[in-house]
């Protein structure tokens, strides 16, 4: 939070740790050859290594990539193969992201307090033009917590599908970290408003949520661990079957729904 009460952005370039700026470079590098032909808006970075807490060995690196226009197949080829040429380069990351949004549809009323918030206060410019010169400042409101994770109902039965059939430790891992991440930080906005800041921290979010759920404190804290270091063991379905069924409900009676998408 900056000293007038709004969210800050959490990342900037600068606070890249020494042991990950080779991969950055690298990122930077690729989505310029891929983007080459002006389709290119802008690109950031996200997590924690803009953040400066990155873990080598540990971390992946997350990279939001925006089109002018609307991603086409040829853009979604090309982000994932940004995604495998880097993941296999590095051993400093495990696993990289790269999400694919026009900059038409950040910039856009229904995404103003989800996606607009996303690039404004959770990205760091990489390429560019900043759409966040376009965006407004965010305060911890039900408003923002609503519209960014009111929405975990919808993700559950898609997670149970994908535990079924996960088949291996690394899809498993994968399935364990995304679920854990998502949950913690539904958990934290949750009680954001209350709580009257902002983190993405995951040991601290899970803290704050169980200052005012300490029934649920503890269910918290292992998410949180689950998130930072994820293990193919199918604990993710105490998550999936328990927590998440809860923390839906308590989320709509407290916020109410995300407003719905096309």
């Amino acid at each position: 939070m900056d000293a007038e009460g709004w969210i800050a952005r959490e990342g900037a370039l600068s606070r890249v740790p020494a042991a990950f700026a080779g991969v950055v470079e690298a990122a930077r590098a690729r989505i310029a050859d891929s983007f080459d032909d002006g389709r290119l808006h802008s690109a950031y970075i996200y997590g924690s290594i803009p953040r400066g807490t990155a873990t080598p060995g540990l971390s992946d690196l997350d990279l939001l990539v925006a089109p002018h226009a609307e991603p086409t197949e040829a853009d979604r080829t090309a982000a994932t193969r940004i995604e495998q040429a880097l993941d296999e380069s590095f051993t400093q990351i495990d696993g990289v992201g790269v999400l694919l949004f026009s900059a038409r549809t950040l910039l856009s009323e229904l995404e103003r307090h989800d996606l607009g918030f996303f690039v404004a206060c959770l990205c760091a410019p990489l390429l560019g033009d900043d759409l966040a010169d376009h965006l407004p400042r965010y305060r911890p409101t039900s408003l923002l917590a609503r519209e960014t994770n009111g929405d975990l109902s919808l993700a559950l039965p898609g997670w149970r599908r994908q535990a079924a059939t996960a088949n291996t430790d690394q899809h498993r891992k994968a399935l364990s970290r995304l679920v854990a991440r998502r949950i913690v930080r539904t958990g934290f906005t949750l009680i954001m408003p209350r709580w009257g800041g902002w983190t993405s921290d995951l040991t601290e979010s899970a803290e704050a949520f169980g200052l005012y759920y300490p029934e649920r404190a503890e269910q918290m804290r292992r998410a949180a661990v689950i998130g930072r270091t994820p293990s193919a063991v199918p604990a993710v379905h105490e998550l999936i079957d328990d927590l998440g069924p809860w923390l839906a409900a308590e989320y709509a009676t407290v916020h109410g729904d995300k407003a719905a998408r096309p």
